[in-house]
């Protein structure tokens, strides 16, 4: 594929990695390939205002070489959630899906011929995908969001971390030593990033498990009076048999922010089932998220207070609450976490997209960030080790992230220090995704105890080989 003018204009713009000395260990990128995969889910997915009942994923293919002539082969694969990543109320599904996969081949066409390091790469590129976005958008009836981009170009950054480990013959999480990066993050952070060595805030070797979150959506029966139409493909289909199925210790709540009365119900219920079905000894806990959907904090803290005088018990099992309002921090500067924080960590999600955003949302109060593979493994990263500096409260969560997408997921939260747990839904919604990957890989795809067993991610690059 050709690199368009404009592209490479773009790229010779933010070229900062061609200052200094070379490395000998740096490469180049020579091939990207894209691909796609679509599936239906097994049942409707709500979260907010959203209802998703299908998945495109995108498959990225690259080879990378270095100044010797060796190349390597790397694969990323991610969802293109465009209901989540562009919620647009002026184009249609297809429209922004359509528009995610025209970005794709725009971004396919920006690669960079000139040496370093994966972390070099994505300082150059994404501008330059950002650039595509924009001229993009002048065909469109509104702008591709930052976040949706960040999204399209995450399985091109997978490939790239993927190719260069498996260059070095080592994993992914490897490749941030000083051996391989000298310097510290402020070459791709600025100021803040001075004295971040990332070989400090990435473990090189994963942790050996970690815990799960299951996601309740709003539309999920919880008791077999709520299945309306049976599923029957053996999976269960109500709450109470999931926890016994997967032996769950964590559940998210998608909750509606709109309906105090709703939302205080539904965790309540969740709480009353999850109580009567587990076993006494275990740690039950709960991550509330409103999808932005709460009108401020003010529903926040009345939504925590009353739910602490019907049950106690339910709130104490709240470990953290995500986004609960609005993306567009900048719309209501004054609508601030910091009393809300003090009641159980607020998590930013929907709104981080980049290191400004995440210095804004501490400024607001907020307390946590959720990191995101569908945002790219660099921010992931960066972003990680930042909020580890600031002592912030750290989750990993998904995007519906079926197949090699849920093991760079589960790398992500294997690897970076103060994770607490993943989110992985797409056992729930789309396992038929998850198909070709699960006997390969069972301790990701086949949860027994609440929990997955990630000691066994130390293949080379982002263990995604089947």
């Amino acid at each position: 594929m050709k690199t368009t003018r404009r592209a490479f204009n773009a790229t010779l713009a933010y070229t900062p990695f061609l200052i200094g000395r070379p490395l000998a260990t740096d490469a180049r990128i020579r091939e990207v390939k894209t691909s796609y995969e679509d599936y239906l889910y097994r049942a409707p997915y709500k979260f907010g205002a959203s209802v998703v009942d299908r998945v495109t994923l995108l498959n990225v293919d690259c080879v990378i070489e270095s100044r010797t002539g060796k190349t390597a082969k790397g694969f990323g694969s991610m969802s293109l959630g465009n209901m989540w990543a562009w919620p647009s109320k002026v184009l249609t599904y297809a429209n922004t899906l359509a528009a995610m996969k025209s970005l794709a081949e725009r971004i396919a066409a920006t690669i960079t011929h000139e040496f370093g390091h994966p972390l070099d790469w994505n300082h150059t590129l994404e501008p330059a995908w950002l650039a595509e976005a924009a001229a993009l958008s002048t065909t469109l009836a509104e702008p591709i969001p930052k976040l949706c981009t960040l999204v399209t170009g995450s399985p091109f950054e997978a490939a790239f971390h993927d190719a260069f480990g498996k260059l070095h013959a080592r994993s992914a999480y490897r490749i941030y030593g000083r051996d391989l990066l000298p310097h510290d993050a402020e070459k791709y952070l600025g100021n803040p990033g001075k004295g971040i060595f990332l070989d400090r805030y990435v473990t090189p070797t994963p942790r050996d498990t970690i815990r799960v979150y299951h996601s309740v959506g709003a539309l999920d029966p919880l008791n077999a009076a709520d299945v309306q139409h049976p599923i029957n493909d053996g999976l269960p289909e109500i709450l109470a048999d999931w926890i016994r199925f997967n032996g769950l210790k964590n559940l998210k709540i998608k909750l509606n922010g709109d309906d105090l009365a709703w939302d205080l119900n539904r965790v309540v219920s969740i709480d009353r089932i999850a109580r009567a079905t587990q076993n006494p000894s275990d740690d039950f806990v709960y991550s509330l998220d409103f999808n932005e959907r709460a009108r401020n904090v003010a529903y926040l803290i009345e939504f925590m207070r009353k739910l602490r005088e019907q049950s106690p018990e339910g709130f104490r099992r709240i470990q953290y609450v995500e986004q609960p309002t609005a993306r567009d921090l900048n719309a209501d500067r004054s609508n601030v976490m910091h009393e809300a924080a003090k009641l159980r960590p607020v998590v930013i999600d929907e709104s981080l997209t980049g290191l400004d955003m995440l210095l804004q949302c501490r400024e607001m109060g907020y307390s946590g960030a959720a990191l995101k593979a569908c945002k790219g493994q660099s921010q992931a990263v960066l972003i990680g080790a930042v909020a580890q500096k600031y002592k912030m409260f750290l989750c990993v969560q998904d995007l519906t992230c079926p197949g090699a997408a849920l093991i760079h997921s589960a790398g992500l939260a294997a690897h970076i220090p103060g994770v607490v747990a993943i989110e992985a839904n797409a056992r729930q919604y789309v396992p038929a995704a998850n198909a070709k990957w699960a006997d390969r890989f069972p301790g990701i795809f086949k949860i027994t105890t609440g929990v997955m067993q990630t000691s066994t991610l130390i293949g080379p690059g982002l263990s995604t080989v089947l």
